[in-house]
């Protein structure tokens, strides 16, 4: 009978393993379909910033994943995290601070190639252009914080150059300002605030009626903080998250406090510098100001961009929506696939009697966030909102507008009737204005941020001082048991007469010190896994720093047992838990650094088969033929069946059907080639294709096949974890109830008595 509930647990779990492993199988399935069909995007390369994970580096701890707080942006696939939707990055770097072996670095798309990013250096100073300086949103860094941080850095190191002058003092007529900020959003009002705490002679120029730059244009209700920040002259925030109607009143409340020298309502128009002094004659609306330096917080919208389209300059179509509430009952239609296209649409769709068109000229939404996805698909099964992807506005007239809608290669237009168009497509980044004030926008002259990257040795450095600090420790353990040979090799009848027996052995001196402080290391290397959990809702010290502490006091702990055993473990308690100590060493030693290889080996391949995938999205693009669609169809057909739907033990066994599938498959697909006519060249392109998707499909799986096998270290590791502590505890135990150490008296005795020790000798 017990053999039979064994038998029928061993198949329980067995089955729940093979559902376990299908189910991861089908999530990274699904994970790298939507990184090809993401980067096969205009809209998803054209997001300013965007992470990169650098898979020599990456152990797939998962912890990137877990501190990104949109959804997809990042995931494990193949034991690693991969950028599934970098188009929903927005910048807060929370994985890259939290990575513990800096695998992940979140920079701007495409920055070698771009000419829309100012070429600035790390004082955001303007490269070939002393004393103008870039902050916030035009450097296409997004978050409030960063900009902040831009406004506050800046301005220190304008009061750095400009020291040795009269600070404070008022002007003299046509003396030069300190500085001249352009702007009073988030980074131009952290600007301006700094001065004022400093006491630089600034002004702020603002084109608008009040503070807030871009975020002022906010829909109504919108967040915009989610992170700390701290302001000069009033501190950190009380709150982590404000709404735009919030920040705004709290802007503007410090500028009347403070006594800001912002003048609103009064627009940058151009600046020149002063060949003799190399001041600069900025010009506004109402005059000229001289200043030494000039800080741009100008944002990076710009001006709207444009449909260019008959019917556009109607009163109807606007540019941005404010307050949402003032639209009731009425027909209509918001343009783009962004964040604020979405939102402005479900916004206008809770307001009673409107009739929503939300019209995006792609297939999907890929540059939205996770939750405004998931709104939005509630609000298309609901019908409050109707979506029209692949279309595009080609006119506007004063009841209606024309979309031309894409239903493969043809279009077809349709005319809706409309009284009000958002068109929320974006803006121009402020090239013009900038370029005319001197910045560059040449690629050459940015510093070459990938270099930075891959010369970055800190996380190496870092581990070798780890692992230095273990080869230390484990040499003086050695030395001290070489040093007192004598007794670690004599057998126990020896050593019980050996002088130093009080001093080394468990119960006393040196071997009870040891064993407290092993008892310490433990569990300052469990506090690695609350850290990593961060199920406390705080963090204390960075990952990397405890990652490494983990290894050193592993080590350490091993030590230091062993010295208490007097290293002669027996049959007890104590003896099975340094066993459990050893066996985690080894598989933590497997997983650091045996088991890494795998993981990059099938992601290299994935990236492989990237390549050829948009190879075959290129043919079938270039050519739009039958031929085309039916050889890219047939070959991404036997990569799936080959890497996804298979298994170990079926892959193993259909090792001598490999062949036989593929050359049905290329039969096919060369036959789908004569029948079309197809140029002879153009097929054998194709069968190549097949050929070299074939063979990367079947590496891939075979690592992932080997990968799921070797990360069985992990559940080794985790669960001889516990038994280790369930074991140290007894012995603990143990010690305290029998051995008199809580109160010095005989074994089995609460009452006092001299010390005794552990195991008796």
């Amino acid at each position: 009978m017990p053999w039979l509930l064994l038998g029928c647990l061993a198949t329980l779990l067995a089955a729940g393993l093979v559902l376990a492993r299908r189910e991861e199988l089908a999530r990274m399935a699904e994970m790298v379909a939507v990184r090809e069909r993401q980067s096969r995007s205009s809209a998803n390369r054209a997001q300013l910033q965007h992470p990169v994970v650098d898979l020599a580096r990456c152990l797939g701890c998962g912890t990137c994943v877990a501190a990104c707080p949109e959804d997809g942006v990042l995931e494990l696939v193949h034991g690693q995290a991969v950028v599934v939707r970098a188009a929903r990055c927005v910048g807060v770097a929370a994985c890259e601070r939290e990575c513990p072996v800096a695998a992940i670095t979140v920079t701007i798309a495409n920055l070698a190639e771009r000419d829309d990013v100012p070429a600035v250096d790390s004082n955001n100073e303007a490269i070939d252009c002393p004393n103008v300086f870039l902050v916030g949103e035009v450097t296409a860094l997004a978050l409030v914080r960063t900009a902040v941080q831009h406004g506050v850095r800046v301005v220190r190191e304008i009061a750095l150059r400009v020291a040795g002058t009269a600070l404070g003092a008022e002007p003299a007529p046509g003396a030069a300002l300190d500085l001249l900020i352009v702007g009073a959003g988030p980074a131009g009002m952290a600007a301006s605030l700094e001065a004022q705490r400093i006491g630089l002679r600034y002004v702020t120029l603002e084109q608008e009626s009040g503070p807030g730059g871009t975020v002022a244009k906010y829909p109504r209700g919108k967040l915009v903080i989610t992170e700390p920040v701290e302001l000069p002259l009033h501190g950190r925030l009380r709150k982590n998250a404000y709404h735009k109607e919030e920040l705004i009143a709290l802007w503007t409340d410090l500028g009347e406090r403070h006594g800001l020298a912002i003048r609103y309502a009064e627009p940058y128009e151009r600046l020149e510098r002063d060949a003799t002094t190399g001041h600069f004659h900025v010009w506004s609306k109402s005059g000229v100001f001289t200043a030494r330096n000039v800080v741009f917080a100008v944002g990076r919208r710009g001006s709207p961009r444009k449909l260019g389209i008959p019917g556009e300059g109607l009163e109807k179509v606007r540019y941005s929506l404010d307050d949402a509430t003032a639209y009731v009952g009425q027909r209509l239609a918001v343009i783009g696939g962004g964040d604020a296209a979405v939102e402005a649409a479900l916004g206008l769709a809770e307001q009673p009697g409107n009739r929503v068109l939300l019209s995006y000229r792609s297939d999907e939404f890929v540059r939205i966030r996770a939750r405004n996805a998931a709104r939005l698909e509630a609000a298309i099964a609901a019908q409050t909102v109707e979506v029209i992807t692949r279309s595009e506005v080609v006119a506007v007239d004063v009841a209606s507008i024309d979309l031309t809608v894409a239903d493969g290669p043809s279009l077809t237009r349709r005319r809706v009737e409309n009284d009000a168009v958002f068109v929320l497509t974006g803006g121009t980044a402020p090239i013009e204005l900038l370029g005319s004030a001197g910045v560059s926008f040449d690629p050459s002259l940015r510093v070459p941020l990938d270099a930075a990257i891959a010369t970055d040795t800190s996380p190496q450095r870092e581990l070798v001082r780890a692992l230095a600090s273990a080869l230390v420790l484990t040499l003086l353990c050695c030395a001290f048991v070489l040093y007192h040979r004598d007794y670690y090799v004599a057998d126990a009848r020896t050593r019980a007469t050996h002088p130093l027996h009080d001093l080394l052995r468990p119960g006393r001196g040196l071997g009870l010190i040891a064993g407290c402080g092993a008892l310490g290391c433990i569990a300052l290397n469990l506090c690695y896994l609350l850290r990593r959990s961060g199920r406390l809702g705080f963090t204390f010290g960075s990952l990397r720093l405890w990652m490494n502490a983990h290894v050193t006091t592993g080590v350490l702990a091993f030590l230091l047992c062993a010295v208490h055993a007097a290293l002669a473990p027996r049959d007890t308690v104590g003896g099975h838990a340094l066993v459990c100590m050893a066996v985690l060493l080894g598989t933590g030693a497997i997983g650091r650094y045996l088991y890494a290889w795998v993981p990059r080996a099938a992601n290299g391949r994935e990236l492989e088969l990237d390549a050829v995938r948009a190879e075959l999205w290129n043919e079938r693009d270039l050519h739009g033929d039958t031929f085309a669609e039916e050889a890219r169809a047939e070959v991404i057909a036997l990569v799936e069946h080959r890497q996804w739907r298979g298994h170990l033990l079926g892959r193993l066994l259909a090792l001598a059907g490999v062949r036989r599938d593929l050359r049905r498959a290329l039969r096919r697909v060369e036959g789908q080639g004569f029948a079309d006519g197809v140029a002879r060249e153009r097929i054998d392109a194709a069968l190549a294709l097949a050929r070299r998707a074939h063979r990367l499909a079947l590496e891939a799986a075979h690592f992932e096949d080997l990968r799921g096998l070797l990360s069985g270290w992990r559940w080794v590791h985790r669960w001889v974890t516990a038994l280790m502590l369930a074991l140290v505890l007894l012995h603990v135990a143990h010690a305290l109830m029998y051995g008199g150490l809580l109160t010095g008296g005989r074994p089995g005795s609460w009452t006092s008595a001299p010390l005794t020790t552990v195991d008796g000798r």
